[in-house]
């Protein structure tokens, strides 16, 4: 019997486990983390013909060999391409399920066939600072993800199953989706930018790559009428403008070929600071670039002439973003402000003030008339440009939220920020102006009820229902409409105490309010006194809040008799006055005679 035997010494050592002797010393050209001893069924599937033991390593080049420990040669190398974070640091074999299991320098899962060593799943691991996030599909049906790697992960919404794209060497940047949804585009701090494609099942592929900017490309933009070209900024302060091969747009195009070279068509330096953004207008004939330099600039294209320069913020820019309706550019700074500018003028015409801190990203939704900013607080808020007027406040990150994206029916939101969390976000407003509207038939339709029972004089069944209704005016007007009753301490009396529990604590905390206005602290006595005096003190110390009532309910209660005292008094000196001051009644006149 023998046994591999591995480690970062670049070989791997065969064990007679009988004799403790080994048997034989393979180099393997790597540091190897794992050795997996396989069995006699796997090895002919990897295409081994003869007999013996064989053995299978994972280590720092990312791909699964399989070795025969009697000649100390290779037999079989999986098909998988090297790259940054794909190191192998742990294989272990599933032998009934026919699986290998692997684990990457980066966190991932990766689960493969033992008989062919092709890849069956992904599971993504942790994903650091996500840096940009965009919806993917003719129906937004997956997302993509790129985080502080040089790999950009693709989930499905529907199953959260996960494609994790190698290519890049460095750190992913910026992403971009075409207008169909099937082709994307990502740059990264390799100076390069890729085009890749999702085909009808899911499955997403290189398709192009470019180089030719000298420092990282930090931004980058797809054409938005048509799928003909893409824009990119890097900090080497020029913007390059890339067409898109006619090629790339078949999605029956092999890509067994490897991906197709991409040559820039212009390049022009923008600005003297880093770029931080760039947008395409809706009609494909105006660029907009936001740079570190605190301006934006407007450009023709494809000719990339200089049309103009919007000033006015007090530090850098890190988005530019075109309406979709209007001719008007937002603006998103580190001053923590978002502007809106006239195209035609280049003038400013809004400013959006509530960010504490730089604002890293905007988007125009729904159909232009409303904003989401999201900013290095951790905070997405939503504005109204009509009003400037911030109607919400999403806090649900915990760190800079550098990801935001919006569907293509403005029905849901994406972030990702620097706390390594990606949040679907969606919109409500329908659904809650429905509720609120039905809320407001309910309270029209309970009012009526309410008017109709008073008339009808049944004060159980109405004090009952302005309770529900949570309205503590709307019970006041109950019970006054008890206290006007001839027999009004019974019926005040029979009424409350046949309400439940619950009710009976929350009149009390109506009471707390009427106690406070001088023209209702009688009704408010009135209900404290029927509960004084037939609620043993126990069943009062029960019930929610009373402790709180009672502190608020004492020092008005001191008041209010404090002003009947001195009322009495002044009544009661008053009717002395009189009694005491009488005049005199003087004697009839003498009659004529």
């Amino acid at each position: 019997m023998a046994t591999p035997c591995s480690g970062r010494d670049k070989i791997c050592i065969v064990w007679d486990l009988r004799s403790h002797q080994t048997l034989r010393t393979i180099p393997v050209f790597e540091s190897v983390e794992a050795a997996v001893l396989l069995p006699e069924e796997l090895a002919p599937k990897l295409g081994v013909k003869s007999t013996g033991l064989y053995f299978l390593t994972a280590g720092s080049q990312g791909t699964l060999r399989v070795w025969e420990a009697a000649s100390g040669q290779c037999v079989h190398t999986q098909q998988q391409l090297p790259g940054p974070g794909r190191e192998l640091t742990h294989c272990t074999l599933v032998r009934a399920a026919g699986l290998l299991l692997t684990v990457t320098a980066d966190h991932n899962l990766l689960l493969y066939k033992a008989h062919s060593l092709k890849l069956q799943k992904q599971f993504a691991g942790y994903s650091e600072e996500v840096l940009d996030v965009r919806f993917l599909g003719p129906e937004d049906s997956h997302i993509v993800v790129a985080s502080n790697s040089p790999c950009l992960k693709v989930f499905e919404l529907q199953t959260s199953a996960c494609q994790i794209l190698h290519g890049h060497t460095d750190i992913v940047l910026a992403l971009d989706v075409f207008r169909k949804g099937w082709l994307f585009a990502s740059c990264a701090k390799d100076q390069s930018i890729r085009i890749w494609r999702m085909n009808k099942t899911g499955e997403v592929t290189c398709v192009a790559q470019g180089s030719g900017h000298t420092h990282s490309v930090g931004t980058i933009c797809c054409s938005r009428l048509k799928e003909t070209f893409l824009v990119t900024g890097s900090q080497d302060c020029t913007v390059k403008l890339w067409p898109v091969p006619k090629a790339l747009l078949s999605k029956s195009t092999a890509s067994d070929g490897g991906p197709v070279l991409l040559q820039a068509q212009a390049t022009q330096r923008c600005h003297d600071k880093d770029i931080n953004s760039v947008a395409v207008a809706p009609n494909d004939k105006l660029l907009a670039t936001g740079s570190q330099d605190r301006t934006a600039k407007l450009w023709s294209l494809p000719q990339c002439q200089l049309l103009g320069v919007f000033s006015g913020h007090r530090r850098g820019l890190w988005c530019v973003q075109f309406s979709p309706m209007d001719q008007v550019l937002a603006t998103a700074s580190a001053d923590g402000t978002v502007k809106l500018w006239a195209l035609q003028d280049f003038s400013c015409l809004k400013t959006f003030e509530g960010h504490d801190a730089s604002v890293l990203k905007v988007a125009f939704v729904s159909r232009g008339t409303q904003l989401l900013s999201s900013g290095s607080d951790g905070l997405v808020k939503l504005w109204t440009i009509k009003n400037n007027e911030c109607i919400r406040t999403l806090d649900a990150h915990h760190d800079k939220v550098w990801g935001l994206h919006c569907s293509r029916l403005d029905d849901r939101a994406l972030t990702g920020a620097s706390d390594s969390c990606v949040i679907l976000w969606k919109d409500v407003t329908e659904m809650e102006q429905a509720e609120e509207q039905a809320k407001r038939e309910e309270q029209v339709v309970k009012q009526q009820e309410l008017d109709n029972l008073l008339q009808e004089k049944r004060y159980l069944r109405a004090l009952g229902l302005a309770i529900s209704l949570d309205r503590p005016h709307t019970v006041l007007t109950v019970i006054q409409a008890i206290r006007k009753d001839p027999e009004a301490l019974e019926k005040l009396e029979a009424t409350v105490l046949r309400l439940r529990r619950d009710q009976k604590e929350a009149l009390l905390r109506f009471c707390v309010t009427w106690n406070t206005n001088s023209r209702h602290c009688h009704e408010a006595q009135a209900v404290l006194g029927v509960l004084l005096r037939h609620e043993a003190p126990e069943e009062l110390l029960a019930y929610e809040g009373v402790q709180s009532s009672l502190e608020a309910l004492l020092p008005y209660t001191e008041r209010h008799f404090q002003r009947l005292s001195r009322t009495l008094q002044a009544a009661t000196f008053l009717d002395f006055l009189w009694h005491n001051m009488k005049l005199p009644t003087l004697p009839a006149a003498p009659s004529a005679l």
